[in-house]
């Protein structure tokens, strides 16, 4: 079938083709009238892209569009959201969806059956290019398509907050059991160096340790300095000692030549007996200033003798005294010694009690911070989330949209019609041309005459027909 052919067809069935159009396009029209009207209701959601966290006040990533976007539609369609709008209106208690529910004998919780039904009617569009998001819901009331619309952003944005402060809360009393053991365990450190405080009795380890280090040093010096005196009396001594055995004259030692005592002796020693040698000149042996002077002047030489051994004795005895004082220095730098290291001992264990102390004090502090931090984001009531345009009451309606129906059943129709006269045609074939005589009886045209009328034109064909 060629296009001229096809076209003689349609003309020549163009009452069938008219009426199939007719026909469809009243349908259309007489449906579209009869159809209840669909309200369609639109609410618009916007998605902050926040950088700063509103708690802690750390920079947050910025969230990628298609991902987070796709996730807020999904959470916006869900069934939770949805069933948070059943109850936010109360649906349930509807008389006409109650009996709804029993006529539709579905096993379960009606509110759940409703949810599902508001999500049939739900429609989601997210934007391209914007955080905007737009949530239809379409309805035959005007008003109720609105409320529903409206319901669904609030059960929304009260899920976000739900779902960001669900797992802060979970966090925040975790961190709560935390902070219980670790309070137990500060308790415990800060009770075990106050203990061991009290038993040492060491109040300021640094301060007592410095005096004992300073006592430390005071008996090293004392110490260092008396065995010097030591060995220097000790060798007046071995001199002493050395001369005596020698048969030396102990008058001749620096300690008694030094004596200002046996030297005061000496002179007047020395004066008594130059007045003795000239009374001894003067005067008889047997005169009493005689016996007087003699007297006198024994008297000094045993006194500087008595002197002299005196000073010998206390070089021996300072020797001894010494030698005992070093001793005593001695033990009491060992034990100051055994005192500073069981003091530095003691320094170093309340050094590790005192780091025990303060690792438990710093991991305490860093969970408090971090549990109120959570515990804020569990009781915080904000989100990124906010409604742009509430959701008003349409004043046309959304469906049935008659010119587009139209529209459609024309298109239809046409169709439908040329469908129609192809059939007809096919079940009613006739020759309407020269190119159908060739072609249906394989015979070839001579002539095509052609007489118009009034009414119509006559055509005659001519043929030259062929023997088989």
């Amino acid at each position: 079938m060629n296009f001229y052919q096809f076209i003689n067809i349609i003309w020549s069935r163009k009452g069938v083709a008219l009426w199939a159009l007719i026909v469809t396009v009243l349908t259309t029209l007489v449906v579209s009238l009869l159809l209840p009207k669909q309200y369609l209701a639109t609410t618009s959601i916007v998605a902050e892209q926040r950088s700063i966290d509103p708690v802690t006040g750390m920079n947050l990533p910025v969230q990628l569009l298609p991902g987070y976007m796709a996730t807020q539609v999904e959470m916006i369609g869900s069934h939770h959201v949805a069933r948070k709008v059943v109850d936010k209106l109360k649906l349930n208690e509807n008389p006409g969806l109650r009996e709804d529910f029993i006529k539709a004998k579905v096993n379960g919780d009606i509110r759940d059956w409703i949810a599902e039904m508001l999500l049939k009617e739900l429609d989601i569009r997210p934007s391209r290019e914007s955080s905007v998001m737009q949530v239809d819901f379409t309805f035959d009331d005007p008003q109720v398509a609105a409320d529903i619309a409206n319901a669904f952003a609030d059960a929304y944005i009260q899920t976000t907050i739900e779902l960001r402060a669900q797992p802060a809360k979970l966090n925040a009393d975790w961190f709560d059991t935390q902070l219980a053991a670790l309070r137990e365990r500060l308790e415990n450190a800060q009770s075990v160096l106050s203990s061991y405080q009290q038993q040492h009795g060491i109040v300021a380890t640094n301060d007592r340790l410095d005096l004992e280090n300073s006592r430390l040093a005071d008996l090293s010096r004392q110490l260092v300095e008396n065995q010097a005196r030591t060995h220097a009396l000790q060798s007046r001594k071995d001199l002493l000692s050395s001369t005596v055995k020698r048969g030396g004259s102990s008058k001749s030692l620096p300690e008694v030549l030094n004596n200002p005592l046996i030297q005061s002796l000496k002179t007047e020693l020395a004066r008594a007996e130059a007045g003795f040698a000239e009374l001894s000149r003067r005067i008889d042996v047997n005169h009493p200033q005689y016996r007087q002077a003699q007297a006198e002047m024994n008297s000094l030489q045993q006194k500087i003798q008595s002197e002299t051994n005196l000073v010998l004795s206390s070089i021996g005895s300072d020797a001894a005294s010494a030698n005992q004082l070093d001793r005593l220095l001695a033990d009491a730098l060992a034990e100051q010694k055994a005192k500073v290291l069981s003091l530095k001992q003691q320094h170093d264990e309340i050094a590790v009690l005192n780091r025990e102390v303060e690792n438990a004090q710093r991991v305490y502090d860093a969970t408090m911070q971090r549990a109120v931090q959570t515990r804020m984001e569990s009781e915080m009531n904000q989100t990124n989330m906010s409604i742009l345009n509430p959701a008003i009451p349409p004043q046309k309606h959304a469906q049935p949209k008659l010119l587009l129906n139209l529209v459609l059943s024309v298109f239809l129709g046409t169709m439908l019609g040329v469908g129609a006269a192809l059939l007809a045609e096919l079940m009613d074939r006739r020759v309407r041309s020269a190119f159908d005589v060739s072609e249906l009886l394989a015979i070839p045209v001579f002539a095509v005459v052609a007489a118009p009328t009034k009414s119509k034109r006559i055509t005659r064909l001519f043929y030259l027909g062929q023997e088989n």
